[in-house]
């Protein structure tokens, strides 16, 4: 790397980053989603995730490694460091939503999970659409919307995570019932994590604008 690319803000290399770890989160929440609705083979469904999730760790660990050798950046390096973990996380908690199905021996998806599968794959269309607006500051104030709408998402999960352990304790079968209940509170976190990013990207959008 030369001077003049040491000290320039190397913009499109964070942003291109973010964009690209972005649509892996979108994916991913879509192979989810695919499989709780019985749209393929779980199995199927699983792996995908599963290289989903180690696609999104190696985009977060060359953004690192770019911030690590990058003189001057375009974000404030902690909201980059941020924004990176933020968005990994997500993945993380839906490849271990779907990872508990699967060891869990669900055999049944109930409209809990679908439920829960379809909040956060809209959570993350709009976190998409939100790191696509940090390129340019102009754009910067139409994330509020995002985040307002994250936020109502988020919302719906956490009485949606109310309502499924309200119905599990009906049952009869205990075991069942921690399985469940772990699955659940796994993919409500998955909605936190979504907020999470809109926290971030609300902040970018406060020091920058």
């Amino acid at each position: 790397m030369g001077i003049k690319e040491w000290l320039i803000p190397q913009d499109k290399v964070f942003f291109d980053l973010f964009e690209r770890l972005a649509r892996i989160v979108v994916i991913s929440a879509e192979e989810l989603e695919s499989m709780v609705n019985n749209q393929q083979d779980r199995d199927i469904a699983f792996k995908k995730i599963k290289e989903l999730e180690h696609q999104g760790d190696q985009i977060t660990h060359e953004i690192y490694e770019n911030l690590n050798r990058t003189f001057i950046t375009p974000l404030d390096p902690l909201e980059i460091s941020r924004l990176a973990s933020a968005l990994d996380d997500i993945l993380d908690y839906i490849d271990d939503s779907a990872e508990k199905m699967i060891n869990y021996g669900v055999l049944e998806f109930d409209n809990y999970m679908q439920d829960f599968a379809q909040l956060i794959r809209l959570s993350v269309i709009q976190l998409e659409n939100g790191v696509k607006l940090i390129r340019s500051t102009k754009d910067l104030p139409k994330l509020d919307s995002c985040g307002i709408e994250v936020n109502r998402l988020e919302n719906l999960a956490d009485d949606l995570l109310s309502k499924s352990i309200k119905h599990l304790f009906m049952g009869n079968d205990p075991v069942m019932m921690i399985k469940l209940k772990d699955i659940y509170e796994c993919l409500e976190t998955a909605t936190d994590k979504c907020e999470d990013v809109t926290n971030v990207l609300s902040d970018i959008s406060i020091r920058h604008s």
